[in-house]
C-alpha cells in the first residue's frame, strides 16, 4: 500500500500465513500482520518485482524468500542452535507447520537433536521425520492437532541464545515450498507480538484433548498426561484472544 501522508509517501504491507478468502476465513486459523516498518515494506516491494518477472538483484536481509535464500536461512538458524548446544547453552526450536518432508531440513533437525537441541514440532499432516529415536532424534517431540478449525498458520521459533527469532509463513518445510514455489517467511520484531505468538504456541503444546503423538509406531495415539484438566487448544486460544483484544 502506497499512501501520501502530508508531503511524504508512506508504505504499508500486509503479510500473512493465509489469503483473503471469505469462505476459508471462517474455517482456517492464520496470522495477519500489517506493518509500516520500512525495512520490511522495502523488501516486500522487491518480492513484487520478482513476481512481475524482474530479478530484484537484491539480497534479502529480513524476509526469507524461496529461491532467494529461504532454505539457506532456515538451515542457518538450525545450525545456530546446534552451535549454542555444543557450547552447553540453551538451544531450542519450535515449529508449527502442515507438512514436513524436505530431506535436507530433516537431516539437519536430526543433527540438531544429536547435538542436544530441544525440538518441539506441531505437524498437522504429513511428517517424514521420526521423533524420539535414541541416537537420532531423542530430543525431538512431535504432535498433530486436528480439530474444528483447519490450522493453516506456519510458525518457526528459534531460541537464538535467548533473543528469540520468530518467523511466520505460509510455507511448509517441503521441497516444493523451499525450492520451487515463490514463498515468503517474515520475521516478527515487536516484542509484544512475539509474546502473544509464544503464548498461543504454548497453549497448543499443552493440548491434551485433540493432540495426537507423532512417533515411529504411527499409531496416532491421543496425548494424555494424567492431568485431570482438559486442555483443548483451539477453544482455549479463542478465549485467550477474546480476553486480549488490544
Amino acid at each position: 500500500i502506497t499512501r501520501k501522508e502530508g508531503k511524504e509517501i508512506k508504505y504499508y504491507a500486509y503479510l500473512s500465513t493465509g489469503n483473503f478468502n471469505e469462505k476459508t476465513a471462517r474455517l482456517y486459523t492464520d496470522y495477519g500482520f500489517f506493518t509500516s516498518n520500512p525495512e520490511l515494506t522495502f523488501e516486500v516491494e522487491r518480492v513484487f518485482e520478482y513476481l512481475e518477472g524482474k530479478d530484484p538483484g537484491y539480497t534479502f536481509k529480513h524476509l526469507l524468500v524461496a529461491q532467494y535464500g529461504m532454505r539457506q536461512g532456515f538451515m542457518a538458524m538450525i545450525e545456530n542452535e546446534i552451535e549454542y548446544a555444543k557450547k552447553g547453552l540453551p538451544a531450542e526450536i519450535i515449529c508449527k507447520l502442515n507438512s514436513l518432508e524436505d530431506e535436507r531440513i530433516i537431516k539437519k533437525l536430526y543433527e540438531a537433536s544429536k547435538a542436544g537441541v530441544k525440538v518441539n514440532m506441531i505437524v498437522r499432516g504429513i511428517c517424514c521425520l521420526i521423533p524420539g529415536i535414541s541416537g537420532m532424534s531423542e530430543n525431538i517431540k512431535g504432535i498433530s492437532i486436528v480439530d474444528k478449525l483447519l490450522e493453516h498458520d506456519r510458525v518457526y521459533i528459534f531460541n537464538n541464545g535467548g533473543n528469540e527469532k520468530i518467523y511466520l509463513s505460509s510455507a511448509d518445510w517441503m521441497k516444493r515450498n523451499l525450492s520451487r514455489r515463490i514463498e515468503v517467511a517474515f520475521p516478527v520484531y515487536n516484542e509484544e507480538l512475539k509474546k502473544r505468538i509464544k503464548d498461543i504456541i504454548n497453549i497448543k503444546l499443552n493440548d491434551n484433548v485433540k493432540a495426537r503423538i507423532i512417533d515411529e509406531k504411527q499409531t496416532n495415539e491421543y496425548k494424555r498426561n494424567g492431568d485431570q484438566i482438559r486442555h483443548r487448544s483451539q477453544y482455549e486460544i479463542y478465549d485467550f484472544l477474546k480476553s486480549n483484544k488490544s
